[in-house]
């Protein structure tokens, strides 16, 4: 294998693609697309968004201190793409792209509705790191809808069509390769998948 040597960047991928939504003091809602985004801690729940101090978004966040990431789907493939080349300082993205908002539990942000999964959060600090500053926060909820619950009540996101950012581009997640813990499950018959 022939690799060349690049500049430093970041080549981490498929990210995540979500769609966060806030609402800012004066109750100005937004949605944003956040590649950069993901899972901090587990106990207590926490997770990141990274923003440019520039986006509209930013703005509404810092004086609010909630948002709500929205994991999307391949439904929501032309809106996730629209709300991250769109400002909503110039459109109503929920009204132009004919998204429904509802109300969330914990914050004043709204979910949205057409969303598999809805995070919502509140803003425990701010990190600013050049281009990008970091929301970290605390995960107060999670709205999971009831159409991906299997027959046991477990959450089952591999029919929602989920999708991922990768270097410029958005796919579709595909097909399962295995769960957690497979490489080291024991074979019918006593083997193990393991190598020692």
């Amino acid at each position: 294998m022939t690799k060349e040597i690049w500049k430093p960047g970041n080549m981490i991928y498929p990210v995540p693609a979500v769609l966060v939504s806030m609402r800012g003091a004066d109750g100005r809602e937004n949605l944003v697309t956040v590649a950069w985004t993901g899972t901090i801690c587990t106990n207590p729940a926490m997770a990141y968004i990274s923003l440019r101090p520039t986006r509209f978004s930013y703005g509404l966040i810092q004086e609010s201190g909630e948002f709500v990431i929205n994991l999307t789907t391949e439904k929501l493939a032309y809106a996730t793409d629209f709300c991250g080349v769109k400002s909503g300082r110039e459109v109503d993205k929920f009204e132009r792209l004919g998204l429904a908002r509802e109300k969330a539990s914990c914050v004043k942000a709204p979910l949205l509705a057409e969303s598999p999964v809805n995070m919502e959060c509140r803003v425990r600090e701010v990190h600013p790191y050049g281009s990008h500053h970091m929301f970290v926060a605390d995960v107060l909820a999670v709205q999971a809808d009831r159409a991906y619950l299997d027959a046991s009540g477990k959450l089952d996101l591999s029919r929602a069509g989920l999708i991922a950012y990768s270097h410029g581009e958005y796919f579709c997640l595909g097909k399962k390769l295995g769960k957690f813990g497979w490489s080291v499950q024991k074979k019918t018959g006593g083997k193990s998948h393991a190598r020692s």
